[in-house]
């Protein structure tokens, strides 16, 4: 069993207690339902016990975790009943049943109701439409029967007062693909007369206060219960009215559900109605002779009321109350009135009766929907079955009549029912596994079931034998007969054979020793609720109906009243063969028990009356049935599921044992414990003789469970490092891979767009090239700076060695000028001497050049490297034309104004700290004053193309001379120097 109950939750099985006591079982029963665990095992018994309150034990989580589970695997529940039945049913192909037993109140309806839900849970997972629509009709069922056959008692504010017993059939994959519903003694008194507190049948109050207005008075009903006889005792019990009308609204939409028509729908409404209405009325016994008799209706409209709901005419209706026809020996038809008295019975005798035949159509209305359909043998196989049985448990009342005769007896054949398969199926297992049986001793109530049922001296055959005797036959003599025939029975008894006994009344109480305890019954009313007796005119009048529904309720009413028939077999006949009917048809099955325990008379959540519970546990025989479970053995396993479980606590079976069966395995294992003499080996299973060895073996895995997780997470644990390793792997893998295919593809592609880059003029100048991955992007710009080199080295080639020197000028003024200003002269070649050239001054080239001349003469310099008109622009913003003239030994500044008049003459190789003297540099213009103005706006450069790497150096004199006021120095180490 999983670990979810520690022993602080008492014992899930009362199989391991350690003695068999009223006292030990009480015990375990009240920890367990103080822990809110109300689910507990006799073997594979559930009891349970009510909690009167919602528990967070059902739903779709706690289905899924019972679905496919053994017994034991999971704590006490009714989902591991039906789970068990299900797979017992599915695996074996065998029919199951599961029987609900217990008090009224215990919770028997509830558990149904759970069983079902879990039924149609794990069924159907391909979502067949007809399989849908039988598990919609299993389920919604439920909820009209509660309707129709439900009531309020001071037990039990739901009820049920009739026996449901449910048969689903199974296909051979498990689904349900029909049902069949049986009912047994519905209690009909209850529509006439409840006890003080009780009410009646929940449909008549959903009628009254859950339909609309509108259909209210189309039946003639009022809102309020106390208005109707059969309605006004349970007419004051708090009850609101919402809560009636929601179920009313729940009840349509099941009939809807299942197929009733609206017409049906309304046929039944009205029926309940004219239930209502006919037992309103009252007789009056006239002293004048009228037609009908001497007997009246004080409230004729309610008649009228009766015939309009019922179809039929008014006339029929008020003769069948106020008299009765009768057919003589000669076939003469005789009518005979009635006395008040025997009005009120006939009245009575119909409520009931239209009342029983009501539930009756809608129970077979129900079985017409669910029968399977289009199902053969030959081509569908075998339909297998689960029955489901909830029936009303023992009754004891103040006054108990012969309802609660016949639900007592229910009980006995039930009870014997028990005890004899947990014997059977004890004695069949231990047969089957070569173990020796050991005779249990136990209560065996067959000899109560024989004083009710015997042949000609049993109660009911007397109880018949009184009913068809002529002559007037009270309750009073039948209970005399009763007391000649059993005088010396040990479990009957009354108060003319004890008279010492004051509990019970002379002529009318006898006593009847039940499994479950002493019940008196009081016979008034055997005789004529055994008759069940209805005049044929009732019958005839309601079969000639113009309402289909009810007609179809009275095929008996087709009789002739002429026509001789068969004596009809009485209630209590009927009921006693439709038991035996049952018990036969439990006995083919392979029974589930589920014993329901009520906890307390009040109904209050969380109490557990001690004294209560204690004679539900004996009358039920619960304590019998562990000690029948532990005569022999308290458990039995399989090898394999013990070993499974129990394997850990020996070296020679963990982690997987070696010995030739599973049988020997188990046999070491306790050999090594020390165990093996309070245990049998069967054929397949273990016996384990005390609970006792059950708790060591438990005690010694509970301690080695802690090791062996530990052993399973470092495991797990390794086997998740193992597995991510082995994925980052793959993906390390994967991404190099990737990388590879990227890095082949890049340089595919590149190889693919550079090969026309070898073809002149451009050499790839207008290619494109493509975005590189990220781990080669390092790599494409050290391609595209060797591309660039290579470009240029071809281009360098094709240029003339004289245009070199002017090409390294340009190149170093773009590095010096071209973010400075965007025309600088790169596209046009460079002069050097533009004031000598006509071209450049045509007015004045004359005049320079003897200036020039002259200058050669006296300061012998050897080349002009630069000379230009330039614009000179003060601190002050002022400015002057002036020439400039750059040779290799003097910077010349000149006037053309005035025939280039030497202004200032500064040797290049005057003054410095170096070779030179002190030099200055000339500078880049600042680009904050803006760019220097020229003659042309063109610039001026000075290359010094085969002179020595070292920069020109000027005295400050001469950079104040060309610049004004220049910014601070920056160094030239460029071969060329560009002035502007």
């Amino acid at each position: 069993m999983e670990d979810d109950e520690g022993p602080e939750c008492g014992k899930p099985d009362f199989v391991l207690l350690d003695q068999v006591t009223m006292e030990d079982f009480m015990e375990n029963l009240k920890l367990r339902f103080e822990k809110g665990r109300i689910y507990t095992y006799i073997g594979e018994v559930l009891v349970s016990v009510n909690p009167y309150q919602e528990l967070p034990l059902y739903g779709p989580e706690a289905i899924a975790r019972y679905q496919g589970r053994e017994l034991y695997e999971r704590p006490p529940h009714l989902y591991a009943v039906a789970n068990a039945a299900y797979r017992a049913m599915k695996r074996r192909s065998r029919d199951t049943c599961i029987v609900i037993s217990g008090e009224s109140g215990a919770g028997k309806t509830e558990a149904s109701k759970h069983i079902m839900q879990y039924i149609a849970a794990v069924t159907n997972p391909s979502q067949r439409a007809e399989v849908e629509r039988v598990k919609d009709v299993l389920l919604k069922s439920t909820c009209v029967l509660e309707a129709f056959g439900n009531a309020r008692t001071n037990r039990n504010h739901n009820s049920s007062r009739f026996g449901k017993y449910m048969d689903i059939n199974f296909d051979f994959k498990g689904d349900p693909v029909g049902g069949h519903i049986h009912s047994y003694l519905l209690e009909k008194s209850r529509v006439l007369k409840q006890h003080v507190g009780e009410r009646n049948f929940h449909a008549f109050y959903q009628v009254l206060r859950g339909c609309e207005d509108e259909e209210l008075q189309e039946l003639h009903l009022q809102r309020n219960p106390a208005v109707y006889n059969f309605t006004r005792q349970g007419a004051g019990l708090n009850v609101l009215d919402i809560d009636e009308k929601s179920h009313h609204q729940a009840v349509t939409e099941a009939m809807r559900v299942i197929g009733f028509s609206p017409e049906e729908v309304a046929s039944v409404h009205r029926i309940l109605a004219a239930i209502l209405h006919l037992g309103n009325i009252e007789f009056v016994e006239l002293e004048s002779n009228l037609e009908q008799g001497r007997l009246a209706v004080t409230e004729e409209v309610l008649v009228d009321h009766v015939a309009e709901l019922t179809a039929t005419p008014r006339e029929l209706v008020l003769r069948c109350l106020l008299a009765r026809t009768v057919a003589s020996g000669g076939r003469e038809v005789i009518e005979k009135g009635h006395t008040a008295a025997e009005a009120s019975y006939a009245r009575d005798a119909c409520a009931k009766a239209v009342y029983q035949r009501l539930f009756e159509w809608v129970v077979d209305r129900i079985n017409h929907v669910m029968e399977p359909r289009d199902r053969d043998p030959r081509r569908d196989g075998k339909d297998t079955v689960i029955g489901v049985l909830d029936i009303y448990g023992f009754e004891v009342f103040p006054v108990n009549s012969f309802e609660q005769f016949c639900i007592n007896y229910c009980n006995e054949k039930l009870q014997q029912l028990f005890i004899q398969l947990i014997l059977k199926q004890e004695q069949e297992e231990y047969e089957r596994e070569g173990i020796a049986w050991q005779t249990v001793e136990y209560f065996n109530n067959a000899t109560i079931v024989d004083l009710v049922e015997r042949p000609h001296r049993g109660i009911l055959s007397v109880l018949d034998e009184a009913c068809s005797t002529a002559g007037p036959i009270t309750d009073r003599i039948f209970l005399q007969t009763l007391d000649t025939h059993h005088r010396h029975h040990p479990h009957y008894t009354s108060r003319q054979l004890c008279p010492t006994d004051k509990t019970m009344e002379f002529g009318r109480d006898f006593r009847i020793k039940h499994y479950a305890g002493d019940v008196t019954y009081s016979v008034e009313g055997f005789i004529d609720k055994n008759r069940d007796f209805l005049f044929q005119d009732f019958k005839r009048l309601l079969y000639n109906s113009k309402d289909p529904t009810l007609r179809a309720m009275w095929p008996d009413g087709q009789q002739d009243i002429t026509e001789v028939t068969k004596r009809p077999l009485t209630a209590g006949t009927l009921f006693k063969n439709s038991m035996v009917a049952l018990v036969e048809n439990l006995a083919s099955k392979e029974p589930f028990y589920v014993r329901c325990i009520k906890p307390n008379e009040d109904k209050v959540a969380g109490k557990l009356d001690e004294g209560h519970c204690r004679h539900q546990v004996a009358y039920l025989g619960l304590l019998e049935n562990v000690r029948v479970r532990r005569a022999g053995f308290a458990s039995r396993q399989p090898y394999a599921r013990f070993l499974l479980r129990y394997k850990m606590t020996c070296e020679y079976t963990w982690p997987n044992h070696l010995l030739g069966s599973d049988k020997a395995a188990v046999g070491a294992l306790l050999e090594q414990h020390g165990l093996q003499g309070d245990v049998a080996f069967g054929h397949s299973k273990l016996f384990i003789r005390s609970p006792r060895t059950l708790v060591t073996l438990e005690q010694s895995r509970a301690c080695l469970i802690p090791i062996i997780v530990l052993l399973l997470q470092k495991a797990w644990r390794g086997t998740l490092a193992r597995r991510r390793c082995r994925r980052l792997r793959a993906i390390y893998t994967i991404m190099r891979c990737f990388r590879r295919h990227k890095v082949r593809a890049h340089l595919t592609e590149l190889q693919r767009r550079f090969q026309a880059a070898r073809q002149p003029p451009h050499y790839g100048r207008d290619l494109v090239w493509p975005p590189p991955p990220t781990v080669l992007q390092p790599f494409q710009d050290i391609c595209q700076a060797l591309f660039s080199r290579w470009r240029a080295r071809q281009l360098v080639k094709n240029i003339p060695p004289s245009d070199m020197a002017q090409i390294k000028a340009k190149v170093a003024a773009m590095a010096a000028l071209q973010e400075l200003r965007q025309d600088w002269g790169c596209r046009r070649a460079w002069a050097r001497d533009y004031l000598s050239s006509a071209t450049d001054n045509p007015t004045a080239s004359g005049l320079f050049a003897q200036r020039l001349k002259t200058l050669r003469e006296k300061d012998g310099f050897g080349a002009v490297l630069f000379s230009s008109h330039v614009r000179k622009v003060n601190r002050f913003n002022k400015s002057r034309d002036r020439a400039l003239l750059l040779t290799d030994r003097h910077l010349y500044k000149l006037e053309p104004g005035r025939q280039y008049r030497v202004m200032r003459a500064v040797p290049l190789d005057a003054g410095g700290t170096g070779p030179g003297g002190p030099s200055v540099r000339l500078h880049p213009p600042d680009p904050a004053r803006g760019p220097a103005p020229g003659i042309r706006g063109a610039q001026i450069g000075a290359a010094r193309a085969g002179f020595p790497l070292q920069p020109w150096r000027l005295h400050p004199p001469v950079a104040e001379l060309l610049r004004g006021s220049p910014p601070a120095p920056t160094p030239v180490t460029d071969r060329s120097l560009a002035v502007q």
